[in-house]
């Protein structure tokens, strides 16, 4: 009777392991979905599981958003899913407007000043001026909050022909404004301007629709006032439309010169020539590029330097000749992917190669050595090498400017000065009589104090011998903006302390 107890029982533990492996078994045959190598049925097979078995509800949004971020994101750095807001703002700024009040403001102090208010634009029309401290937009404080600047712009953004509240400082008093926001005109030209009697000088910060017309009627300009030598400013400028760019080449150009051509896997070989009817071909050029010089702009500068129409001047290029395709869906997201790739008329590929820092790739070249000696500069390494190389200087960023720029000491300065001497700023039009009017306002004695008295910094004497004449014209050019010639000021400025401006102008 015992052993047959044992065997019993013995057998029920065999059948119950054996139904156990085979429940197992079943299970696991039914999580194994079969996907194949070369198609999508992974995807469609992981959204399907989660709606057919997920605990809760699913924000289909939430999750097609982030399926659409991470694919894109997995192809290349420049393929992208961008969501309605980051679309639109970033399709704003090459398209050459957008909608708002029309104000260019900074942040020195934890409150923002209006640097510009656009001519023509809404806040024009209704008085703002430079110098206003904005307090509020509608009912939100925005002034000693530390309010975020890009809240404080989407705040201020809207549809045009909507209205918005802003509340502004000036002087002792404080005054609402009710402005009817319109669209507003965003320049491709920082500045453009004579800096000898036969060199125009023109800084380009992107490749917007309106480039080629700004471009041209500034050239126009130029060449009226005895231009025969351009300095065209690159440098910084990330690129934007592909047709821009060729458009701007083709002012330069003889006919037939290849502008630049286009290959990939899907995309067949497709070239861009000059089509002969450029107004400056016989324009004398020279153009400043650097690490921040992108897509677009190394497109042109490549176009130029390849057919002798220019020298180039600075350092090797950022290195993106990827062509992005555009994508737009219903709810108003978008993506572009990445379709061919960028080969100057030499046949360069412009495209640095990718790594798994790609997007600190450029401060590498600070450890390699690449920002101050030539002979660090590769062509393999993507972009496009300058004709005459010139180094970052390094022997100006002492302690003492390193802590100004730190806690924008120049810039809060600057305001602080415009504060006190609105009325004599917002006269001058006129840029020798602005430098005479600089030289005489005594600005480093109450610089000196000012950075003393705010935030506590003294520069040795030695210290200050070395880096005296860069601090200073950063604060002049600062000052020199709240003048009527805005940007135009700053950027002529700055080209005293500009050794690559420098190396332009003495070849």
């Amino acid at each position: 009777m015992k052993k047959s107890s044992i065997v019993v029982a013995l057998l029920g533990v065999l059948i119950g392991l054996l139904i156990a492996v085979l429940v197992q078994k079943v299970a696991d045959s039914q999580h194994k979905l079969r996907v194949g190598g070369q198609d999508w049925s992974k995807i469609s097979l992981i959204l399907q599981s989660i709606e057919d078995n997920y605990v809760d509800s699913v924000d289909y949004a939430k999750v097609s958003d982030a399926v659409a971020a991470a694919a894109l994101s997995a192809l290349d750095p420049h393929s992208a899913y961008m969501p309605p807001q980051i679309l639109e703002e970033s399709e704003a700024d090459l398209t050459g407007n957008f909608d708002g009040i029309g104000i260019q403001f900074n942040v020195p102090n934890d409150t923002a000043v209006v640097i510009e208010v656009i001519p023509g634009g809404p806040s024009e029309k209704i008085g703002l001026q430079p110098g206003d401290r904005l307090l509020k937009v509608d009912d939100t404080p925005i002034a000693g909050v530390h309010f975020p600047q890009d809240s404080m712009v989407r705040r201020i953004k809207g549809a045009a022909g909507s209205k918005v509240l802003v509340t502004v400082k000036r002087g002792g008093e404080v005054i609402p404004f009710e402005i009817t926001r319109g669209k507003i005109p965003t320049w491709s030209v920082d500045a453009a301007f004579m800096v000898s009697d036969t060199t125009g000088y023109l800084r380009l910060s992107k490749f917007s629709r309106t480039t080629e017309a700004e471009v041209l009627q500034h050239c126009v300009e130029l060449a009226q006032a005895g231009m025969t030598e351009l300095i065209f400013d690159l440098r910084d400028n990330s690129g934007g439309y592909l047709d821009q760019a060729c458009k701007l080449s083709n002012f330069f150009l003889p006919r037939r010169a290849m502008i630049v051509y286009l290959e990939g896997l899907h995309r067949k070989r497709e070239d861009f020539r000059a089509d002969g009817s450029g107004p400056f071909q016989k324009l004398r050029l020279k153009v400043l590029v650097d690490e921040g010089s992108a897509s677009a702009s190394e497109i042109l500068a490549g176009a130029l330097q390849d057919n002798g129409r220019a020298r180039l001047y600075g350092r090797r290029t950022f290195g993106k000749g990827l062509v992005q395709e555009p994508y737009f869906f219903s709810d108003k997201s978008g993506m572009r992917i990445t379709v061919a790739r960028y080969y100057t008329p030499s046949g360069r590929c412009i495209q640095k190669p990718y790594s798994d820092d790609y997007d600190y790739e450029v401060l590498r070249r600070y450890d390699s050595g690449e920002m101050v000696c030539a002979d660090s500069m590769r062509v393999e390494k993507g972009g496009i090498l300058p004709d005459v190389f010139v180094p970052v200087d390094t022997t100006r960023a002492g302690a003492f400017y390193v802590a100004c720029n730190r806690k924008a000491t120049a810039m809060r300065f600057a305001s602080s000065f415009f504060d006190a001497h609105h009325q004599d700023l917002a006269s001058i039009d006129d840029y020798d009589a602005l430098l005479r009017y600089l030289d005489g306002a005594g600005l480093e004695k109450q610089f000196l104090a000012f950075a003393k008295s705010r935030d506590s910094l003294v520069p040795g004497k030695e210290e200050w011998e070395t880096e005296r004449q860069y601090i200073m014209t950063q604060v002049q050019a600062l000052v020199g903006r709240y003048s009527k010639l805005g940007d135009k000021a700053y950027y002529h400025l700055f080209l005293q302390i500009d050794e690559t401006f420098k190396a332009a102008m003495a070849d």
